[in-house]
């Protein structure tokens, strides 16, 4: 199946070794917040910021060793080359009385020591705005209360060393993406001052002197959340204008925007300006809702901008989802292995035809060949890759066994 299928793409000018080739080297970094419902493990309070994980389905980690037991078995069900995502409410204490402004690198050198085991491209980081007694109604870097705000800069800033230390251990740059819960839940009275105060609170972030070789600092925008659907302080626009003036990273999450805006249009508008673009790839259903990633249309059309404008080094891919109503590591394996399913569906396109359709205006030719892609032998190369990554589509077996054997045993 797949050499007749390799002869199939060949006549549409794909060379579909090439394409295998390409897709096993594009870094997917894999949040770790998956397996335990974003709880973290600092101990910093109940979920905020207007998150929230629904089901309670049995077997979620509760500590390091359970974390790390879930993650490498979801990692070894993964094909392709991984990069673990953190956030900083994930550090390893070990009994150190510090707040998440004194966080260090020595309380994240055992998740270095675990991603090193696991072979894994480098670690990405996030500062954890939320679930935390400093979230002051509502509000972090924001804040009109002086001390808040310079809580959360201090944790910002130490988050970036942190990142740096990542960069440094692996030999890769690290993303580290501030994302902030902050607005208001009914129409507010001063849209500008907390914008302004967020300015002010990035320009003291930024000016700790990191290392941007190292390290992309990135801003994430939202549109509404729970609790804050009337006004957020970090909207679309502010970022983006923040960005671009600030030489730093925009990054689209794609359940942060109105339905009917799509983040696969959104790609090629950034990369006619930034030299990079990050991704924290999710599946919303009408809203924000964090659902697992599957092989859907605005997936693929998101893969395709990147490969179609060769922009593969320059967009950082992330996933960032969370179900507690399904067994979780197959919410990992499912959604990263749809990732890469659409990734590889772009490669299979020979995009240089398709463009001279479009700039000859013959978009009758341009539709029926779009088309035709649709129908061609995608899964017989999905399987070859499987079957080279040691991998088959049927992990489901594999996860049950792991839920029976560990997850069981977790009260």
């Amino acid at each position: 199946m797949y050499e007749q299928a390799k002869k199939q793409y060949a006549l549409y000018g794909v060379d579909v070794e090439k394409a295998l080739n390409t897709l096993r080297q594009i870094p997917v970094s894999v949040h770790c917040w998956q397996g335990d419902d974003v709880i973290g493990l600092d101990g910093g309070g109940s979920l905020s910021g207007g998150i929230q994980t629904t089901g309670n389905y049995p077997g979620r980690a509760r500590n390091f060793e359970e974390l790390k037991r879930d993650i490498e078995k979801a990692f070894s069900l993964m094909p392709g080359k991984k990069r673990l995502n953190l956030h900083a409410s994930y550090a390893i204490l070990g009994g150190d009385k510090v707040d998440r402004n004194a966080y260090a690198p020595k309380h994240f050198a055992p998740w270095v020591e675990f991603a090193k085991k696991l072979g894994l491209d480098g670690i990405d980081f996030n500062p954890t705005l939320f679930s935390h007694e400093n979230v002051k109604d509502g509000l972090t870097l924001s804040s009109p209360d002086e001390k808040i705000r310079k809580f959360w800069v201090e944790h910002c800033k130490a988050c970036i060393k942190i990142s740096e230390y990542f960069a440094t251990e692996f030999g890769t740059r690290a993303l580290m993406n501030i994302w902030i819960p902050d607005g208001f839940k009914d129409v507010p009275a001063d849209r500008l001052s907390p914008r302004l105060r967020l300015k002010k609170s990035l320009d003291e972030i930024l000016s700790c002197g990191y290392d941007r070789n190292k390290v992309a600092v990135a801003v994430e925008s939202k549109v509404f959340g729970i609790g804050v659907e009337s006004y957020t302080v970090g909207s679309n626009e502010f970022y983006q204008n923040y960005a671009a003036n600030n030489g730093i990273c925009c990054l689209l999450d794609n359940g942060h925007y109105h339905p009917l805006e799509y983040v696969s249009d959104k790609i090629p508008s950034l990369l006619a300006f930034y030299d990079t673009v990050a991704l924290h790839v999710t599946r919303g259903v009408r809203w924000d809702s964090d659902h697992v990633v599957l092989f859907e249309d605005e997936l693929k059309e998101i893969a395709k901008e990147i490969v179609r404008n060769d922009a593969i080094d320059k967009v950082k891919i992330g996933l960032d989802y969370f179900d507690a109503s399904i067994n979780r590591l197959s919410a990992w394996v499912t959604g990263q292995r749809a990732v890469q399913k659409a990734l590889l569906y772009a490669l299979l396109v020979n995009d240089a035809p398709l463009k001279k359709l479009q700039d000859e205006g013959d978009f009758t030719a341009l539709m029926v060949a779009q088309e035709e892609y649709k129908t061609l032998p995608f899964g017989a190369v999905w399987q070859e890759y499987l079957k080279r990554e040691g991998l088959c589509e049927a992990y489901l077996p594999e996860i049950r066994k792991y839920e029976n054997d560990v997850l069981k045993e977790r009260k």
